[in-house]
């Protein structure tokens, strides 16, 4: 297998940075973004000005609004918001050739089916071989290409080799997976965890309860990633505990700062408003609670941050929740 071009569907933050990696690896790139200022500001200034500032665009990637401009190519990056997954690829699905593979790059748990990315992929382009991208890695950071590294799963070996080669590029190194629940389930939990983190530090409860949240958050992601039908040792990689540490430990992360907002005091409203940006474990954690729940899967954190954005608790009842929890033996 060959891929020249590559399309990549929504240009938030990551979707742009991840077309300045595909660009850098000598693909020609076709950029899909949904608003025409960014068409706008990508075309006139090579510039995402809304969600990407300061970062210049490599020449080979152009911008389009339109999805069927991207039917011709060969690998397709799907990064919009996970709870636009479905309606995203259901509108591209007239302009894709069957064979040519679409690899996930969005986190999270789609809310009402709770079903992750790669169901929706299946009931959406059922002929359109799947992969995995996660990791930890920061937008600005990879766009500026800074060193990262990343969880590239596929269940095909042979094209998650290919794509693996495909998508490395100078500061971007992809390790390849075939465990697809792990890498996703990691990814999207993450982001729910790092908001209980955030309110932690806006709390100003120390850097042993950080600590601690972080290693039992990562129990939890490990529980329900096996429970899916995942692999311990996949979430245990890049895609599942690098990328909680990464997303737990700065502000720079929407969910960590939307924690560190609450920790505050501020109001979920008050933490949201004005955030063209999406905080992706806002939009997960009904999902995750509801799927704990239906799974049997023990999340006490993922659960407490749940009902706090539901408006169900306080950050003060939280904190004394969990830290009333029954004592008992550690174990994942």
């Amino acid at each position: 297998m060959q891929f020249k071009t590559a399309g990549v569907i929504g240009a938030g933050a990551w979707g742009t940075a991840l077309a300045q990696v595909v660009s850098r690896a000598g693909l020609d790139v076709r950029l899909q973004a949904r608003e025409p200022e960014v068409v706008e500001s990508i075309r006139d200034r090579r510039v995402n000005e809304a969600f990407l500032p300061g970062i210049t665009l490599d020449d080979r990637i152009s911008v389009t609004a339109d999805l069927a401009d991207l039917g011709s190519c060969d690998v397709i990056l799907a990064v919009p918001p996970a709870q636009h997954m479905r309606s995203t690829l259901a509108a591209f699905a007239a302009h894709h050739r069957p064979g040519v593979p679409v690899i996930l790059c969005s986190k999270g748990i789609e809310r009402g089916s709770l079903k992750l990315m790669t169901d929706v992929l299946a009931e959406t382009l059922p002929q359109a071989p799947a992969a995995v991208l996660s990791g930890p890695s920061f937008a600005g950071e990879v766009a500026r290409g800074l060193p990262s590294a990343v969880t590239l799963a596929c269940v095909d070996a042979a094209l998650g080799e290919e794509l693996m080669w495909t998508l490395s590029a100078p500061g971007f190194r992809p390790y390849l997976a075939t465990d697809l629940i792990g890498a996703e389930v990691g990814g999207a939990i993450k982001n729910v965890l790092a908001i209980a983190c955030g309110m932690a530090e806006g709390r100003g409860l120390g850097r042993s309860a950080h600590a601690a949240l972080i290693t039992r958050g990562f129990a939890e992601m490990t529980r329900m990633g096996v429970a899916l039908g995942g692999q311990a040792e996949t979430v245990a990689g890049l895609c599942g505990l690098g990328d909680l540490v990464l997303t737990c430990s700065s502000p720079q992360s929407r969910n960590m700062s939307l924690g560190l907002a609450l920790g505050q005091g501020q109001t979920v409203e008050q933490a949201l408003a004005g955030k063209r940006s999406v905080a992706e474990g806002y939009e997960s954690a009904p999902a995750v609670r509801e799927l704990a729940t239906k799974m049997g899967v023990d999340m006490p954190i993922s659960l407490a941050v749940a009902a706090l954005l539901n408006g169900e608790t306080t950050v003060e009842a939280v904190i004394d929740d969990l830290l009333s929890r029954p004592l008992k033996v550690e174990r994942h």
